[in-house]
C-alpha cells in the first residue's frame, strides 16, 4: 500500500499552548490535519486545530491514546511523557523529535554531559543531588561563588534557574538535583533556530541577539540580525547544524549561545521545537519557524531562511501586580506604528511576567526598529 502523501498525513501536537496555536496557523495554508493534546480546549491552540483532545501530556495513557491514530507526532513543550512517545515510535508512528534525544534534552545535566562527550563548546559544570550537596561542595572549596544553579528537570521560561553570588544566596537555592555552572562573562546572548528533515537536509535561520528581563529571566527584546561579526554568525549556524545532526532530530532545534568578550561561542541550552527566539520569523523571513518545523517533521523540502527585513521582537508580558482576566491597554497606539505586528496568544488570565503575546517590529533600519519596540513595550500594558 502506498504511503500517504505528506499533506494528507494526520499530525498530532503534544501540547496546546501558544506554540501549538502558531503551528496550527502555519499549517492552515497547506490545510494540514492538525490535532493537539492538552488539559483544556480553552488553551491557545484550541480554536485553531482540527481536533483538540483534553488530557495530560505528562500521562502515559493520554499521550499514547492521542498519538496511536496519527501519522506524525510532534511536541510544543519538552516536559511530555517520552515513554509513550517511544511506544508509538515502536508501533510505526513517526515521532519528532526522537524520544531518546528528547530525554537527554529534558534533563539539563544530561544535556551538558552530551555537549562535553561530543566535543561541543560549553561552560564548565558539575552535577549535584541537591542544595545540601552544593553547600558541602562550597564549604570544601570544590566550587566557589559565584555560580549558576539550574534544576536538572522541570525548568522553563526562566524558572528553575538561580544565580548564586553571595553566601546569603545559598540559603535560597532551588530544590532537587541540579547543575552548577560557571558564571560566564557574557558579551552577548545569541540564539539560532535550525531545521532538519529525514532526508538529511538542514537549514539555519540567522542568529538573533537576545536581551533578558532581569526579574523574570525571560527574553525581553530579540534583534535580528544579531550585531555580530560574520565569522561568529557562520560559527553559530555551523554549530547548530552539527548539533541537530548529532541529536538526530527532525523538525526544529533552537540553540542558545553565550558569546564571551574574547569571541568564544558556548552552547548554553537547546530546545527541540519552535522557540521564543524564532517568533520574529513569522513576519520577517520567507519561511516562518513554524512552517519550517512542519516541513521538517513531514520530510518536505525546507523553506528559505532568508530575512525580508531587519526585525525586533518584544515579548508582551503580564504587568506586575495584576492577576485575572486580561485587559490590553494601548493596543490602538501600538497598531498605529508602521511595521508593528501584534501576536496575542489568547490566554484568558494574565499574571505578572506571563507570556501573553509578542510583537514583531520591522524596519529597514534596525536601530529604528529598536526604538519602535521600546515604544510598544511602554505603550502596551496587560492588566486585569
Amino acid at each position: 500500500m502506498a504511503e500517504k502523501a505528506a499533506l494528507n498525513k494526520k499530525i498530532g501536537i503534544v501540547g496546546g499552548g501558544q506554540l501549538g496555536k502558531m503551528l496550527a496557523i502555519a499549517a492552515g495554508p497547506m490545510h494540514l490535519q492538525i490535532s493537539a493534546l492538552d488539559k483544556t480546549k480553552d488553551f491557545p491552540a484550541g480554536p485553531f486545530v482540527h481536533e483538540f483532545f483534553e488530557g495530560d501530556f505528562k500521562d502515559y495513557d493520554d499521550v499514547y491514546n492521542f498519538g496511536k491514530d496519527k501519522d506524525v507526532v510532534t511536541i510544543e513543550i519538552e516536559h511530555v511523557n517520552a515513554e509513550a512517545l517511544m511506544q508509538l515510535q515502536k508501533e510505526g508512528i513517526k515521532v519528532h523529535p526522537n524520544p531518546e534525544s528528547l530525554n537527554i534534552i529534558k534533563d539539563k545535566g544530561l544535556q551538558k554531559q552530551f555537549y562535553q562527550e561530543k566535543g561541543f563548546p560549553t561552560s564548565g559544570f558539575k552535577i549535584y543531588e541537591g542544595p545540601e550537596a552544593i553547600q558541602a561542595a562550597v564549604t570544601s572549596g570544590e566550587i566557589t561563588l559565584p555560580f549558576v544553579q539550574k534544576m536538572c528537570r522541570g525548568g522553563y521560561d526562566g524558572k528553575g534557574v538561580k544565580v548564586i553570588k553571595t553566601p546569603e544566596d545559598l540559603k535560597s537555592m532551588l530544590p532537587g538535583e541540579s547543575l552548577v555552572e560557571d558564571l560566564v562573562d557574557i558579551d552577548k546572548e545569541l540564539a539560532v533556530i535550525v531545521a532538519r528533515n529525514e532526508s538529511g537536509e538542514t537549514k539555519a535561520f540567522n542568529a538573533v541577539e537576545m536581551t533578558f528581563n532581569p526579574e523574570a529571566n525571560l527574553v525581553e527584546f530579540l534583534l535580528c540580525p544579531a550585531r555580530i561579526a560574520p565569522e561568529i554568525e557562520e560559527k553559530a549556524e555551523s554549530l547548530a547544524e552539527e548539533l541537530i545532526c548529532e541529536f538526530d532530530i527532525c523538525g526544529l532545534l533552537a540553540i542558545e549561545y553565550f558569546l564571551t568578550p574574547s569571541g568564544e561561542l558556548l552552547v548554553n541550552e537547546v530546545a527541540p521545537r519552535p522557540h521564543n527566539s524564532g517568533h520574529h520569523t513569522i513576519d520577517s523571513c520567507y519561511t516562518s519557524q513554524f512552517e519550517q518545523h512542519l516541513r521538517g517533521v513531514l520530510n518536505l523540502p525546507l523553506g528559505s531562511t532568508r530575512i525580508k527585513s531587519p526585525a525586533v521582537m518584544v515579548n508582551l508580558l503580564g504587568t506586575e501586580g495584576f492577576t485575572g482576566s486580561a485587559i490590553y491597554e494601548g493596543l490602538d497606539n501600538c497598531l498605529a506604528i508602521e511595521g508593528v505586528n501584534l501576536h496575542l496568544y489568547g490566554k484568558e488570565v494574565t499574571k505578572p511576567f506571563r507570556k501573553m503575546g509578542h510583537a514583531t517590529i520591522l524596519d529597514d533600519d534596525l536601530d529604528q526598529a529598536i526604538l519602535k519596540a521600546k515604544k510598544v513595550q511602554n505603550e502596551l500594558r496587560i492588566i486585569a
